[in-house]
């Protein structure tokens, strides 16, 4: 079971010296990957119709992940870039299968790509996709295969609900297939990771939940004809929950089949960048014991 960190970044203020200090404490310390979240626009939550209901707000700083990633791929040697979820909705999908085949290449192939679908429709507005936020689930699925056949083929001819693409393609290509994992709450989000995608995230759940939900996926892989041991699960641990409970959460997690692991800092108290590296020590130590 690989285990990683989630940057902090709400509570570090946007300081681009404490992403290059925290991701390179994450390497020395054997972490196996890095996550980071996103919002492109962050948006005061008073007085909106429909009502919005995420957790993040106009005070709540965002780096962009394929930007912070591409700094990172040149500042790190070894430690795998995760993003845990990258709106891909609300991007254009031909512009951003070419930055993260160019954070792939330029990293040497250590990008995995979590996406989902948000759930900010002032973001949407904003970034210019208003009518694709009630089809968002769709859109996804239209992104998820154009990003695929982008990153295979030089030259392609394209067409769907949303895209157009004729007899065009990116260069330089990835040497690879990028990873694309997925992310979310909804029985939506379950199906289509099941259906088209190459593992889950797991973010926000109690670790029972996840475990269950995760079994019940197993299942429907099977069902759908897919081999499980070709799909990764991820579970993102509460650090606040402490070191008498984090040993028994591992081991839940990595008994589960889980091969993922990270441990989330945020909302521990924790003012600086050497008090989240402290607390990602202190817990890599435990984790290499259970």
């Amino acid at each position: 079971m690989k285990a990683g960190v989630v940057y902090p970044q709400i509570e570090l203020g946007g300081d681009p010296g404490a992403v290059k200090a925290f991701a390179q404490a994450a390497e020395a310390l054997g972490y196996d990957h890095i996550v980071i979240y996103d919002h492109v626009l962050g948006a005061e939550h008073a007085g909106r119709e429909p009502a919005l209901t995420g957790p993040y707000k106009e005070n709540d700083p965002f780096h962009e992940p394929l930007v912070t990633y591409a700094y990172l791929a040149g500042v790190t040697e070894r430690i795998g870039l995760a993003t845990g979820v990258i709106i891909l909705p609300q991007r254009q999908t031909a512009l951003f299968a070419k930055q993260a085949a160019d954070v792939d290449l330029f990293s040497g192939e250590r990008l995995r790509l979590c996406v989902g679908i948000g759930w900010n429709w002032v973001e949407y507005d904003g970034l210019e996709v208003p009518g694709h936020f009630r089809r968002r689930g769709k859109r996804q699925e239209l992104q998820i295969e154009l990003l695929r056949k982008l990153w295979a083929e030089d030259v392609i001819d394209h067409e769907d609900a949303d895209h157009r693409i004729e007899r065009a393609g990116i260069l330089p290509r990835p040497k690879r297939q990028i990873p694309i994992w997925l992310g979310g709450f909804s029985e939506a989000a379950y199906e289509r990771a099941c259906r088209i995608g190459d593992g889950f995230l797991f973010a926000g759940r109690a670790q029972e939940q996840a475990v269950q939900l995760k079994a019940k996926m197993m299942a429907r892989l099977s069902e759908l004809g897919r081999d499980a041991a070709d799909f990764g699960f991820e579970s993102i641990q509460d650090y606040r929950r402490g070191d008498n409970q984090w040993p028994g959460d591992i081991a839940t997690w990595r008994e589960a089949g889980g091969s993922h692991i990270s441990v989330v800092t945020m909302g521990a108290d924790l003012t600086t960048v050497d008090a989240h590296i402290k607390a990602i020590e202190t817990w890599r130590r435990v984790y290499e014991t259970v």
